[in-house]
């Protein structure tokens, strides 16, 4: 396997002087292409503060972050949004679907806003990952007619749309129930087995971290396993 992303030294204060919290503590962490892993710890430990580093929403206070041999961390906001919207996609607890569109359209839509318009190809890609994802005949279902499980595997599609290298989950079952969590984890399993698409899964739940090939665990701050 090839490193696909590296972090090191990074830290990340949020506030100034007397108010100042250091979350992230020269925390070292390395993902290769392939990975699927586990991202533990207890809250308050910088799991979501790491995860939005990661994702290039949020800038470390020091230390160095690169992806794809590309040195992020003087990227300008413009730069690392191009840079996110091509190579990181994003699944998170609440699937964050709009409420007036379809399946089909929500899983377009990151391609759509990219381009500036929908094109057939768009359509085409979005129609595959949802047949891929097992909604078939649910494509041209709004997302307020979707059932739980449902919606999360529609933001599987989304996350998976501009076919990026490292999809980030933030506790993506966590408001599923024990056997749509499943289905949900064995579809990224079978998503990173065959397309050796990069997760990295922040979760709570050790029947979730158990799907995953590794375990990364954080702890005030810095990676303590890995």
């Amino acid at each position: 396997m090839t490193v696909l992303l590296e972090v090191k030294d990074l830290v990340k204060t949020f506030g100034e002087g007397e108010a100042a919290t250091q979350v992230l503590r020269s925390l070292d962490l390395k993902l290769e292409t392939g990975d699927l892993a586990a991202l533990l710890g207890p809250s308050g430990s910088g799991k979501s503060t790491l995860l939005t580093i990661l994702g290039t929403l949020l800038k470390p206070t020091s230390g160095q972050h690169s992806m794809l041999d590309r040195d992020l961390t003087q990227a300008s906001d413009a730069e690392l949004t191009d840079f996110r919207n091509r190579h990181i996609g994003f699944v998170f607890q609440f699937h964050h679907l709009l409420p007036d569109f379809t399946a089909l359209e929500n899983v377009m839509f990151p391609t759509a806003v990219q381009a500036g318009r929908e094109t057939a190809a768009a359509r085409e890609r979005a129609e595959e990952l949802l047949v891929r994802v097992g909604l078939k005949e649910r494509i041209s279902f709004l997302a307020p007619k979707l059932s739980g499980g449902q919606k999360q595997r529609v933001a599987i599609a989304r996350a998976l749309m501009n076919k990026p290298e490292l999809v980030l989950a933030d506790e993506p079952t966590g408001n599923l129930d024990r056997e749509a969590a499943g289905q949900v984890m064995e579809l990224i399993e079978e998503i990173n087995r065959e397309e050796q698409t990069t997760f990295l899964i922040s979760t709570h739940d050790e029947t979730i971290a158990d799907y995953c090939r590794r375990r990364v665990l954080v702890r005030d701050g810095k990676v303590t396993s890995a």
